[in-house]
């Protein structure tokens, strides 16, 4: 492992973090919203992140356990895909909304705030963690370049 990879893998986190955080907020933004680009109702939005390039994470620790060095460290996260939600989305009785159907129902997006506001802490978690990791390292950089003096 390189002395910048745990910076490297700290950065990719906040990266996907940060994106995370814009897509739930995209969601609670349009929450109400009947009409999208699309046609119908707003469907919410989900990251999927992956592994960046390199080995997988459990070649990497059975070489660390078995004293090996990994040739190809890992590179952290990264964004595999933006998904929408396929769940169903509420009908809501509104014969006065313009959006209504002949019935008087109105198709609402599939967004739920309580589970967006949880995903918003997780990720919000998640970015500090990776905050934390990179003060870490710097410290230990740091503290590394003092010994040299």
């Amino acid at each position: 492992m390189g002395l910048f990879d745990a910076i490297d893998v700290a950065g990719s986190g906040l990266t996907a973090e940060r994106l995370r955080m814009d897509v739930t907020a995209e969601n609670l933004a349009n929450a109400q919203t009947t009409r999208a680009a699309g046609g119908g109702a707003y469907h919410r939005k989900q990251v999927v992140l992956q592994q960046a390039g390199g080995p997988a994470f459990s070649n990497v620790l059975s070489g660390a356990l078995g004293g090996v060095r990994a040739v190809d460290a890992a590179r952290g996260v990264e964004v595999g895909a933006i998904v929408e939600d396929a769940s169903a989305t509420r009908r809501v009785y509104d014969p006065g909304h313009p959006d209504a159907d002949p019935q008087g129902y109105v198709e609402m997006p599939n967004v739920n705030p309580v589970t967006e506001m949880v995903d918003l802490i997780g990720a919000s978690r998640s970015y500090e963690a990776n905050v934390t990791a990179m003060q870490s390292a710097k410290q230990m950089f740091t503290k590394t370049l003092e010994l040299l003096r």
